[in-house]
């Protein structure tokens, strides 16, 4: 979720519908930490891969969920979890009518109970920033993707944050289970997008 992210939309007209439906009712509640239409772009692209199953931790008022959901393929199941009850009932009735959507009222550990995803957005937590770190191997299917939000583009090796080592970065860019890199999606924002290594028994020929 980024500060400033549902401000972020100017013409809600170029949105796909749920999205601007969503960024409508975070602007409502006066919550403003969206994810912003870069990172939203993102995630309707690499929705549109999935041929299963969608994970999300970090719901919010819906934005990243309905960018997910308006590229998915038609009976792809998408979960999201978020801890603010408050949040899941207004998102809720968002999505009311939806099919193959769970909005899930909990922490973000309660998606391993939905896992594994063909694609896993940690938007919330689970994303080594301090809420603990999800194991892609219990959530990503091998050949999956994981897609860890916010980060602000690095100009050195290895990436610093406020001075020091970043280590949420570097968790996932140097994870044993992951092919991943540092995406740049404006001047001041990136994610990293991570492919989850296939076993060498299915490498095998």
């Amino acid at each position: 979720m980024s500060i400033g992210g549902t401000s972020g939309y100017t013409d809600l007209t170029a949105l796909p519908e749920l999205v601007a439906q969503a960024v409508r009712l975070g602007a409502e509640l006066g919550f403003d930490k969206s994810c912003r239409p870069e990172q939203g772009r993102l995630l309707h692209a690499l929705a549109a891969g999935a041929t299963q199953s969608i994970g999300e931790t970090g719901t919010g008022c819906g934005v990243g969920l309905a960018w997910l959901v308006s590229a998915r393929r038609p009976g792809v199941r998408v979960v999201s979890v978020e801890r603010d009850g408050r949040l899941v009932e207004h998102v809720r009735r968002l999505f009311d009518g939806v099919p193959d959507v769970a909005i899930v009222h909990g922490d973000w550990t309660d998606a391993y109970a939905h896992g594994p995803f063909d694609l896993l957005v940690l938007d919330g937590g689970g994303n080594a920033k301090g809420s603990g770190a999800a194991d892609p191997a219990r959530l990503v299917r091998p050949g999956g993707v994981l897609v860890v939000d916010d980060f602000t583009p690095a100009t050195e090796w290895p990436p610093t944050h406020a001075g020091q080592p970043d280590d949420a970065r570097l968790h996932w860019l140097r994870h044993p289970e992951l092919a991943a890199i540092e995406v740049r999606l404006a001047p001041d924002l990136s994610s990293v997008v991570a492919t989850r290594r296939l076993s060498r028994a299915a490498e095998t020929p």
